[in-house]
């Protein structure tokens, strides 16, 4: 892929990670916590995954997109353990509330994790100089 297409496919990783936050902020408004849970993994999945192809990296799956951002990301200090444990949580979070009968969030929970999805999407965007 060329750096014109990369980054054309970076831009619209992004946008779709924008997207899936505000679908998370209107979810919650509604209270509906599994959606909620949902939608902010995929937005911190997509910018994730852009930061990575800007970067170069390739992976073909969740679980090897949430290692190597671990291993390229947190443990060289790029992005700090805390913000890999917030996107282990909230794949763990997705899959529950996607696959199991009972999940549930508090207003309180839900409000935290998406000022820290928010603030992960940020950090994101400045490391690759997209506007968040």
């Amino acid at each position: 892929m060329n750096s014109e297409l990369r980054d054309i496919a970076v831009e619209q990783l992004i946008e779709k990670s924008r997207r899936n936050m505000e679908q998370a902020v209107r979810n919650s408004e509604m209270g509906y916590w599994d959606l909620v849970a949902n939608r902010l993994y995929y937005s911190v999945f997509h910018a994730v995954t852009a930061l990575m192809l800007f970067d170069g990296i390739r992976t073909a799956t969740h679980k090897g997109t949430s290692a190597m951002f671990g291993q390229h990301y947190v443990l060289t200090g790029k992005f700090s353990r805390e913000d890999g444990v917030l996107y282990s949580r909230l794949q763990t979070m997705r899959e529950k509330a996607d696959y199991q009968n009972t999940f549930s969030l508090t207003a309180e929970q839900g409000a935290t994790l998406i000022a820290d999805a928010h603030a992960l999407h940020t950090r994101i965007c400045q490391a690759i100089s997209i506007k968040a």
